[in-house]
């Protein structure tokens, strides 16, 4: 049995818009609140009917005393499908991940798991329906080897101790760090850092990943690694929502992308879509931003 530091043994947190028609939510003009922005035109993305497999927002919305920092945002990732969520600093996206993941609780709206409504439910009863999260910090034992990284969260989720060995030892293939297995965790660089702990979110068997600033803290050399992982991940039949802000490294691995600002989606589609519109390309990219 894997020895945990106290913040785990005490409970520490653990291609158009395809969903479900609602008729118990309504699009708002909501009051301008909070910091000045410019002006945009939000566009809401499409609703139409979903297929099973999905991981789906409706019309959420989130306070903070006064300020209104989410408003009405709707979006959805399918099984197998990487998309991003970007926008400024400020415009709610973090806001918005932490609401699908239960960290908080949205204020309006819904959040829907392959056709069940998981709104009301914690944090980690979401976590075990199949939504994985990685937070931008550093989330790896840094006391622990990069085995018992691992095998800390399948001690959990598997209770036959062999198949959770034989689990244990092919994610570390999977994953190419079997020769690091025995490597204190606080010896990783960044990049071996990021498969850990991808390896070891993957130990609780999610269907979908959100992955929150997944290029923060990475070297440029090892961001076409991190690339290859998401890519690794949608391969797997995982849906992978993304945020960060290095905007082109991000459309560079996605199928579509939603633009946040100021609270709402100002537009959805595929990369190109983003790059090409007019008020993305005002608001938030600049007019001389190229793929």
């Amino acid at each position: 049995m894997v020895k945990l530091p106290k913040l785990f043994q005490s409970g520490g947190r653990p291609r158009g818009f395809v969903v479900r028609e609602r008729t118990d939510i309504t699009v708002l003009e909501l009051p301008s609140e909070g910091p000045y922005q410019p002006e945009p035109s939000p566009r809401p993305a499409p609703r139409t009917r979903a297929p099973r497999g999905y991981l789906a927002v409706h019309g959420v919305e989130k306070s903070f005393g006064s300020r209104q920092v989410v408003r009405g945002v709707s979006l959805y990732v399918r099984r197998g499908e990487a998309v991003g969520l970007l926008g400024p600093n400020g415009a709610g996206k973090t806001t918005v991940f932490y609401m699908i993941t239960g960290l908080i609780a949205a204020d309006k709206g819904h959040v829907e798991l392959d056709g069940h409504d998981v709104t009301k439910l914690p944090m980690y009863q979401r976590a075990r329906l199949g939504i994985g999260y990685l937070p931008q910090e550093a989330s790896i034992f840094r006391g622990l080897s990069v085995e018992d990284n691992i095998r800390a969260v399948l001690e959990v989720v598997e209770p036959n101790r062999r198949k959770r060995e034989a689990e244990l030892t092919a994610l570390l293939e999977e994953f190419n760090i079997a020769r690091l297995r025995k490597t204190p965790s606080i010896a990783l660089s960044g990049g071996e850092r990021r498969r850990v702990e991808i390896a070891r979110a993957l130990a609780t068997r999610p269907n979908y990943m959100l992955l929150d600033e997944p290029f923060a803290g990475i070297d440029p050399i090892a961001v076409g690694d991190i690339q290859d992982l998401v890519r690794h991940l949608t391969n797997r039949g995982i849906g992978v929502l993304i945020t960060d802000h290095n905007v082109r490294e991000t459309l560079g691995l996605t199928d579509r992308a939603y633009i946040v600002y100021a609270g709402e989606v100002l537009t959805e589609g595929s990369p190109d879509d983003i790059v090409n519109d007019p008020d993305v390309r005002r608001l938030y990219l600049g007019e001389e931003f190229r793929l």
